[in-house]
């Protein structure tokens, strides 16, 4: 009976210090340091060591509104010019096409036209009535001066003369008008470049038919792009904080890391009563010509007007399931993850934002940080 009692002290003993060595692991385990302890409360997180995370405070400035708007790279009108025939026929030779650029003087397009033949024709008989009636003159002249002719008759043959040369002064005008040359006659007209510049519309091609001076459209459009527009939409809304002679930033997605500097020239006095935007009109200079029309450009525009604004480091924000987030202090150990909307970035790498947060709260200085190492541990 006595070996039976110590044999179950003996077991007790051995259930009690297997029951203390686990609780003593227990411990050990929960007391194991971490730098970080997630609340109960969704977003909110307690740090063991916040001074790992430098703080900033939030701030407020005096900026202007930035505005970007969308729009395109476009030729200036005042610098294009529309190419057509005064005389009808028919295209011969093509010598130009959409995309070349062309030089002044410089032959577009042959053209066989029956105008020009006409004129041809009308020119020569002018010619010869002049040379008929300049003789007329002479023969007349020299029995006026041995008396054998009336001063009334001669002043009529002198009048026939100087309406002859005024003939062939017209005839040969109207030649050259049709792009012909009174010294080498034909039908054959050499449709030449007004100016220098890029063809930036073509509405013909080889053995087309031609119509006069009421063709409708052009045959050519030459552009000279040593300066081009960006044409872009500003919506209603944001009007007020745009004026002529303000200074704009344009990025082009065909050069991604060129920003170029224009002035605003015009802003349309009608709406666009589908987006209720106004076309704003910016000049760019394009002496290298890599500006071509139909390019995607982002025009940026900053206020005259300076509004006061709350800032944080564009570090301190957090790009998360298309929202902005920054984590702001809540006590000496605890942070709370906060939705933030940015307005825009300033030069000097800070991001304005509404009033999300207020000034002189404190937010973590580097949030990327902060959630990779301490708040991707919690939910």
């Amino acid at each position: 009976m006595k070996g039976k009692v110590v044999r179950r002290c003996a077991a007790i003993s051995a259930a009690l210090f297997l029951i203390f060595l686990a609780a003593s692991c227990s411990n050990d385990t929960k007391a194991a340091p971490t730098k970080t302890e997630v609340t109960l409360e969704p977003g909110v997180y307690d740090a063991e060591h916040p001074e790992l995370f430098k703080l900033v405070k939030v701030e407020t400035r005096d900026l202007p509104v930035v505005l970007n708007a969308n729009g395109s790279v476009t030729p200036d009108v005042n610098r294009n010019i529309h190419v057509t025939s005064l005389g009808s026929g028919r295209v011969v030779e093509l010598r130009a096409r959409l995309g070349d650029y062309v030089k002044k003087g410089q032959t577009l397009l042959v053209i066989s036209s029956p105008d020009l033949a006409s004129a041809t024709s009308d020119y020569q008989k002018a010619r010869a009535d002049e040379g008929l009636a300049r003789k007329a003159l002479d023969r007349a002249q020299l029995l006026y001066d041995r008396g054998a002719l009336a001063q009334k008759e001669l002043e009529a043959t002198q009048n026939a003369a100087d309406k002859a040369k005024v003939d062939v002064q017209t005839a040969e005008q109207h030649v050259r008008v049709l792009g012909g040359d009174p010294t080498h006659p034909g039908a054959l007209i050499d449709l030449r470049a007004p100016v220098s510049g890029t063809i930036v519309e073509q509405n013909v091609a080889g053995f087309e038919g031609v119509k006069s001076i009421d063709n409708t459209p052009s045959l050519f459009t030459i552009a000279d792009l040593s300066q081009v527009w960006v044409l872009c939409d500003v919506y209603e809304s944001d009007l007020s904080e745009v004026h002529i002679g303000d200074s704009a930033e344009i990025k082009l997605n065909a050069y991604p890391g060129k920003t170029l500097k224009g002035k605003v020239a015009d802003i349309s006095r009608v709406l666009d009563p589908t987006t209720r935007s106004a076309k704003v009109r910016i000049v760019l200079a394009n002496p290298e010509g890599f500006l071509r029309p139909g390019m995607y450009a982002v025009a940026t525009f900053r206020s005259r007007k300076l509004w006061t604004r709350t800032v944080v480091p564009s570090t301190a924000i957090m790009r998360l399931q298309d929202k902005d987030w920054v984590f702001r202090k809540e006590g000496p150990k605890r942070f709370r993850r906060v939705e933030v909307h940015a307005l825009g970035a300033a030069p000097d790498g800070v991001q304005e934002l509404q009033d999300d947060v207020k000034p002189g709260e404190e937010v973590i200085a580097n949030a990327l940080a902060f959630s990779t190492e301490v708040a991707g541990r919690g939910k």
